[in-house]
């Protein structure tokens, strides 16, 4: 989930959209999409000024473009009109924007801001699950059993380390238990099958 444009250090509107555009998309296509359309616009005017269409060709080919496409010139349109034309920094005010929900929210909280929060994708749900640590059936709840209970100097490393952990060895199907570390102590809740 974090690319080279969501990275800390980026303009907060740089982030945001690069996170939106890598949902259900991988970073090897997300990437160059986000440098193509910040050749083009970096603020959310300069978005407003390039056609549907045109997002469209700049973005293709991440997933849903011409979704996405309608969904960032309404986010640009939300944060022109009610923000002044800035990215705000409150978790409230990020999920009531166009197309963000609560991971992309949380990383744009870290990555932009510095601020605390927990970014649950598919990995930290399904990992955290599979050890036992949590007890839960969305990633949404995921994300509040893990505020509540794990330390929130832990919070913003989570998802990095546990996205790369599920590629490599606690994969969905089959996971690498043989190569992993932490054999001794994850309870395999829901494995069937494991190498």
């Amino acid at each position: 989930m974090v690319t080279e444009f969501a990275a800390a250090g980026r303009p907060p509107f740089e982030i945001l959209v690069s996170c939106l555009l890598s949902l259900r998309t991988r970073d090897e296509t997300t990437g160059p999409a986000s440098r193509r359309l910040f050749r083009r616009a970096r603020t959310p005017a300069g978005l407003l000024r390039l056609s549907p269409r045109a997002i469209e060709r700049a973005i293709y080919p991440v997933g849903f473009y011409r979704t996405k496409a309608r969904t960032l010139r309404r986010l640009a349109r939300v944060l022109r009109d009610r923000h002044a034309g800035r990215v705000p920094d409150d978790l409230e005010a990020l999920l009531a924007l166009p197309g963000v929900g609560r991971k992309t929210a949380n990383l744009v909280l870290t990555e932009a801001f510095d601020g605390a929060g927990i970014c649950v994708d598919t990995h930290v749900h399904r990992i955290t699950n599979r050890w036992g640590y949590v007890r839960t059936r969305s990633p949404d709840e995921t994300e509040a059993a893990l505020r509540a209970k794990l330390p929130r100097r832990h919070w913003r490393g989570l998802n990095m380390l546990l996205v790369a952990f599920g590629q490599t060895i606690c994969r969905p199907l089959s996971p690498r238990c043989s190569l992993c570390p932490l054999t001794e102590t994850c309870r395999r809740v829901g494995v069937g099958r494991a190498r």
